[in-house]
């Protein structure tokens, strides 16, 4: 006889602009695309530079898994398409980004990377497809975790502004890193900049 486990609330995700995985998976999977922080880093067992007492990450999710975070579950968000439902934007906007929590965790920072210009879309989404540093950082600087409130607001608005140098169609990648664990969640939002 199979058991049918009813979804459990998850952790959180991007509601604006809507990200892949809020389109296209059912919200409480959306919420739950988790994996080792510190992007584009590969390896786990790191600590973060900048507060060392965080919990070091667990292992990041591989090139062509980015977008899932690995989950098999949302296996679909990985593969290439040229239907993803893309955001309309335009180059050198102010693009605002909603975070919305259902189980919200002690924040260290938020990290938003782009493609560069000439990525591929037909191969699957990989660390050599983004910039190296994020294009918007927002962070907590306040240290140790343990001794702070570092949970976000519900929800968290960001303005991350868009490069001038981009057209056509683009993904952002937004990471969400943990303090208190050694994780971070994974949404991309699919662009279309004019």
């Amino acid at each position: 006889m199979a058991s049918h486990t009813s979804p459990q609330p998850r952790h959180g995700g991007v509601s604006s602009p809507p990200s892949r995985a809020n389109i296209y998976l059912p919200e409480w999977q959306a919420a739950g695309l988790e994996a080792g922080k510190f992007f584009p880093a590969l390896n786990p067992g790191l600590s973060d530079p900048f507060a060392p007492d965080d919990v070091p990450n667990v292992t990041p999710p591989a090139d062509g898994r980015i977008a899932s975070a690995g989950h098999d579950f949302a296996a679909q968000l990985d593969e290439t398409r040229a239907d993803w439902d893309k955001h309309p934007a335009r180059v050198g906007e102010v693009l605002e980004v909603v975070w919305n929590f259902e189980v919200p965790h002690k924040t260290r920072r938020f990290n938003y990377f782009l493609t560069v210009d000439g990525w591929n879309p037909d191969k699957p989404l990989a660390r050599a497809q983004f910039g190296s540093r994020p294009i918007a950082t927002y962070q907590n600087n306040e240290q140790p975790f343990w001794d702070h409130d570092l949970m976000p607001a519900d929800p968290t608005v960001h303005r991350v502004s868009l490069p001038e140098d981009r057209r056509g169609y683009h993904v952002l990648l937004a990471v969400w890193e943990v303090a208190d664990t050694g994780n971070a969640f994974y949404q991309v939002i699919d662009l279309d900049l004019a």
